[in-house]
């Protein structure tokens, strides 16, 4: 019996994110450095908070049912996530630098300039390279004064999909590893290639930190 494409499309999404939550239900976490997006937003500043593409999986399950903003693209993949993190409490705005970038922008631009608003990017999406941020997140902390605080996650059992970069998934009753490193600040006068660099080594830094917490 062949299914029309709607019923499909929904079955994946309720299969698929009825899958995911149980895998990660049953990992066991210790975090590092939440404090620093709580007590940003307690205060009144926006939060960009990002981590490379490959490892977002993982924070977006963590962060489910908190009512903060997603960036997701307009591509098939993403509207698979995006439909499923509906499900769990994410808001999302839609674009990316191949797509319907400029209005993304400005949306999140728009929301950054409200008090207490967190937006979580992948600075290195949709489509790499692999851990090269982009622009985008750097000029939207310049122009509304939003904090931008780095993260990463790691399991100590996972499924790696490669494709443009490695795709992490975590397996059943994992340890995981998840880190929030210290805000950024990038006001209008700062040096943008200069920061562009602060803000992928704290990146990078993150990631090796959680590699070498979760190495067996």
């Amino acid at each position: 019996m062949k299914l029309n494409r709607r019923i499909r499309k929904k079955l994946e999404i309720v299969l698929g994110g009825g899958l995911i939550r149980l895998i990660y239900f049953t990992n066991r976490y210790r975090v590092e450095g939440k404090h620093h997006i709580e007590e940003a937003l307690a205060s009144g500043k926006s939060v960009i908070l990002a981590i490379w593409h490959g490892r977002l999986l993982t924070l977006f399950i963590y962060l489910a049912h908190r009512g903060f903003y997603a960036l997701a693209g307009t591509h098939k993949d993403a509207e698979l996530i995006t439909q499923i993190g509906v499900k769990i409490g994410w808001r999302f705005i839609r674009g990316s630098s191949t797509r319907h970038g400029r209005e993304a922008f400005q949306e999140m631009v728009e929301l950054l300039k409200q008090p207490g608003v967190l937006v979580f990017i992948t600075p290195d999406g949709p489509k790499g390279p692999a851990r090269i941020p982009k622009a985008g997140a750097l000029r939207a902390a310049q122009k509304t004064g939003a904090l931008l605080v780095p993260a990463s996650c790691q399991s100590t059992s996972y499924w790696g999909f490669t494709n443009w970069d490695t795709f992490l998934v975590s397996k059943p009753f994992a340890r995981t590893e998840i880190m929030f490193g210290p805000p950024l600040e990038f006001d209008g006068d700062a040096d943008f290639d200069a920061g562009l660099v602060k803000f992928k080594n704290a990146l990078d830094e993150l990631s090796r930190e959680v590699d070498a917490r979760t190495d067996n």
